[in-house]
Order: structure tokens, then C-alpha cells, then sequence
């Protein structure tokens, strides 16, 4: 008999970035996957780990390693590189699961953000036995020692499963308490670590050296309730959790010892709570590990008077959640702001010598062209040194899913047209205008900033002239839109 479980993450970059995924994208190293390996193994269980994402494996490759691995449970978890990349993997989720239903005689759940969220539609709709709903690790423990014979399916919290052909869930798993506990110094030993490599704008500064790559989380969750997001799903609510300074920062030591600079904090606000974020950036100035580190923040979360010291750490780039340069629609989002001077706060932090990648929200729910026309305005003037522009959309888990269902509005026929960058993608209508209007706005501005000659004149002088190049190549590449070219059909004479 082979390990009690084998932890599969799925991906198929193709289908979700299209071109972009081949050098554009990041590939990250599924950090829930290795943590709650790393627990299960602390608890007793045997584990083995597929990264089928990282190695771009089809799903019939999968279920032939499975058989190989012979487990007593495999189990599918569905994250991604942030947490509105869960639904648009369960595509490709889905079909592995039902590959090792086909091929395999293993037991198979599936977990993570999406199941969480519509764990009796996962339930309903996927070849698996089991959805776990939830953080996870109780859950899977629990269920091993039911598939062993130890206790009942009905005793493991946070379980989906069939009984005698019906659908039976258990009350959920406590939420984890002791962060430190559970999630442990992640079992990187059973990753593929010379397949990941980071984001070409993380590189800018060093753009031919973006391998091996790491991403840790130092805390769970988030406090805030903005609408468009589902990072809470699988913890019930808003809130957030730390693991302890001194473990994340050991973390970060033992991956530095495999070759890694280049890191990526994954935490949904890693820069909120200075008693927090402060003490691991001391240690890792202390340590001096000449690091190449992202991280989120919000504007009205920055402290001017740390930043020096986020630098020395090895913090170069900060994501800013800026969404929409409108104060109603982030407002009309649940995005409300206590800094008006969004220019002063990007300036603070440029002037501290740290990158910023702004993010920007077309289709919010009050947006209209003028108040989208707003927000790219506002990008274009603050020229950040790499910017995201996402299309608002109803992800599961979030309250713009709950509002769309409602609604009725129209979402993606399958959940790869969740990717931001899918032909398939489809994004919601606002109050003012249509899903088709908001893509078209959305990828047009993408254009309109990266091939701007403000924008490029500051990456050739920021970062050299072989960087510039890489943007521009970058820029040839226009996505294919299903939306757009039917419209295109339609509005022909």
C-alpha cells in the first residue's frame, strides 16, 4: 500500500492565461498543498504530493502517477496564485477528478476555496466522493482515520459525502486556533522547487533570474468585506489569523538554504497590523538574506515611517488594491478608504525605493464609462511600474456571487471562463452598462497603459532597455475574447 493521501494541485495554464502563461505568468508553489502536508505528516499520516500545474501534466498523467503511488485517499485542492483563482482551476480540477475515479482505485475529494464555497454544488456536480469544506486540515485528517477504519464519515468534521446514494454534510471544522500548529514549515521537499519561477514584473530588476521562486503565508484571512471578494470562503468570515514572526521568518531561512530569492508574501494583507508584519521584517534585516520580496497592502493601510525599513527587509514591490479611482463605486463595493491622496501614498513609497503594482477594478457595480475612464486616468497618472487591470466578476464565495445568482445575471458557462485572461471570460454587467462594454474597456486600457510612451520611457529608465523590450514583447500578445469577436459578428453590416 502506498501514502494515506496524495495532495494533487491542478492547473492548466493554457486554457486560463492563454499565451501569457507560457513566459509571462507565474508559477507558484502551491504553499496550502505543502503546509497541509506538512501537517498531515506531523499527525501520523503518510503523504505524496503532484503538482500538476507546475508540471503541466494532463490529468490522464495524473491518475498514471496515482496509480503508482497507490494511496488510500487522493485529494484535489483547489486554490491558485490568489484567491480568485480557485474557481477558474475547477475546470481542470474536475477533470482530473474524473480521471481518477476512471483509472484509479483511490478514494478522491476535492477541497479548497471554490468547494468551500458551493460545496453541495462540488458535491453534486464532480466524479469525487468527498468535499471538504473548509480549511481543510482537521477535515482530511479525520477522513483518513475514517477510510481506516477508526471513526465514522459522519464524525469527521467539514466532510461532504454520500450515504447509501444521498448527500450528507457534517457541521463545519473549528477554525484553526493555533496557526502555528497547523500550519507548520511546509513540506517543500515533496515540491518540484526547479519548476516555479515568479512574475516577469517581480523581476524587472533582474528579468533573466526569475527562478526558483517561493511563497509563504504568514497569516489567514482578511477583515474586510469587499464585495467582489472570496478569500473568506473557507473560514465562514471576516477575519485574520497570524502564524508567529519567528516561524515564518525560519520558513523563509529554510528556503533561502534551497536557493531562493525571489519571494512572493501571499498573505491577502500582509502590510495591515504593524505588530505583525514589523517583527518579521526586523528578523529578516537582521538575517540579511538579500531578498526579492511582493506583498499586499492597501492604501489607507501604509505607514510612511516604515517603509526604509520594508526596503532594508527586501520588500521591493507592494500590491496596492486601488480598484477604482472613484470614491462612490469603491464605496457602492465595500471598498472604503480612509486615504483620499491615493498619488501621495504611491509617491511615499516610490520615493522609499519600493516598486508598486497597482490594481485597478473595471465593472464595479455602480461603474459607468466615465467612472471606468476615471480609474484608467488615475493609472496612467501614477504610472506604477506594473499595474493589473481586472473586470469585476461574481466569484463563488464572494457577494457578488450571492448578488448575480439573485439577479440573474449571466455568469461563465464553465469555470475556466472565470480567468481574468480566458477566451472564454465573462464579466458582469454593471448598473450602466454590459459585460461586453466592460471587457472591451478593460483590454483596450491594458494596451493604452503598457504601450503608453510615458509608461515606457519610466520602465527604460527604471530598469533598462532589455526590460522595456520584454513589455513591449509582452504587448503583441493581444487575448482572444469569445465575448468580443461574437459582438463583432453581430454588429457587422
Amino acid at each position: 500500500m502506498g501514502p494515506d493521501v496524495a495532495l494533487i494541485n491542478p492547473g492548466d495554464r493554457d486554457r486560463v492565461y492563454q499565451g501569457l502563461g507560457k513566459d509571462y505568468s507565474a508559477i507558484e508553489p502551491p504553499f496550502w498543498v505543502a503546509v497541509m502536508a506538512a501537517f498531515l505528516r506531523n499527525s501520523g499520516v503518510s503523504v505524496a504530493v503532484i503538482d500538476a500545474n507546475a508540471e503541466n501534466i494532463a490529468p490522464e498523467e495524473t491518475a498514471a502517477r496515482i496509480n503508482d503511488f497507490n494511496p488510500l485517499l487522493s485529494a484535489v485542492i483547489v486554490y491558485g496564485s490568489q484567491p480568485s483563482a480557485s474557481t477558474q482551476n475547477m475546470t481542470i480540477a474536475g477533470r482530473i477528478c474524473r480521471g481518477l475515479k476512471e483509472r484509479t482505485s483511490s478514494k478522491v475529494a476535492i477541497g479548497g476555496l471554490h468547494p468551500s464555497a458551493l460545496p453541495g454544488k462540488t458535491m453534486e456536480e464532480e466524479s469525487v466522493d468527498f468535499v471538504v469544506e473548509g480549511e481543510g486540515p482537521y477535515t482530511l485528517k479525520g477522513l483518513v482515520g475514517a477510510l481506516k477504519g477508526s471513526r465514522s464519515l459522519s464524525d469527521v468534521p467539514g466532510l461532504w459525502y454520500r450515504d447509501n446514494g444521498v448527500i450528507r454534510n457534517n457541521p463545519p471544522a473549528p477554525l484553526i486556533k493555533d496557526l502555528d500548529e497547523v500550519l507548520p514549515i511546509a513540506a517543500w521537499d515533496l515540491l518540484p522547487m526547479d519548476r516555479y519561477r515568479a512574475h516577469n514584473w517581480h523581476c524587472f530588476d533582474d528579468i533573466n533570474n526569475r527562478s526558483p521562486y517561493g511563497a509563504v503565508y504568514t497569516s489567514l484571512g482578511c477583515p474586510y468585506s469587499c464585495v467582489f471578494c472570496c478569500i473568506n470562503a473557507p473560514f465562514g468570515r471576516p477575519a485574520i489569523r497570524y502564524r508567529s514572526p519567528g516561524l515564518v521568518v525560519d520558513e523563509i531561512g529554510l528556503l533561502v538554504d534551497r536557493g531562493i530569492r525571489n519571494l512572493k508574501i501571499a498573505d491577502e494583507l500582509f502590510v495591515l497590523d504593524e505588530r505583525h508584519y514589523m517583527p518579521i521584517l526586523d528578523l529578516l534585516d537582521r538575517r540579511g538574506y538579500g531578498l526579492n520580496i511582493w506583498a499586499y497592502a492597501r492604501i489607507d493601510t501604509i505607514r510612511f515611517e516604515h517603509l526604509r525599513k520594508m526596503k532594508k527587509a527586501g520588500l521591493n514591490w507592494l500590491a496596492l488594491g486601488i480598484e477604482s479611482a472613484n470614491p462612490d463605486v469603491r464605496d457602492g463595493a465595500s471598498k472604503r478608504m480612509r486615504v483620499r491622496d491615493i498619488k501621495k501614498v504611491v509617491t511615499a513609497i516610490r520615493d522609499a525605493g519600493i516598486r508598486v503594482i497597482g490594481n485597478f477594478i473595471f465593472g464595479l457595480p455602480d461603474d459607468t464609462f466615465d467612472t471606468m475612464q476615471e480609474t484608467l486616468e488615475m493609472a496612467v497618472d501614477l504610472n506604477c511600474e506594473f499595474a493589473n487591470f481586472y473586470c469585476a466578476m461574481a466569484y463563488p464565495g464572494s457577494k457578488l456571487y450571492g448578488m448575480a445568482v439573485k439577479e440573474g445575471w449571466k455568469l461563465p458557462d464553465e469555470w475556466y471562463g472565470f480567468s481574468q485572461h480566458s477566451y472564454e471570460m465573462l464579466p458582469l454587467p454593471t448598473k450602466h452598462l454590459s459585460a461586453m462594454e466592460v471587457l472591451r474597456f478593460r483590454d483596450g486600457a491594458f494596451h493604452r497603459y503598457f504601450e503608453g510612451a510615458r509608461y515606457l520611457g519610466m520602465i527604460e529608465r527604471e530598469f533598462g532597455r532589455d526590460v522595456r523590450e520584454h513589455v513591449q514583447e509582452m504587448t503583441k500578445m493581444r487575448l482572444k475574447r469569445r465575448l468580443l469577436e461574437t459582438a463583432a459578428c453581430t454588429e457587422r453590416p
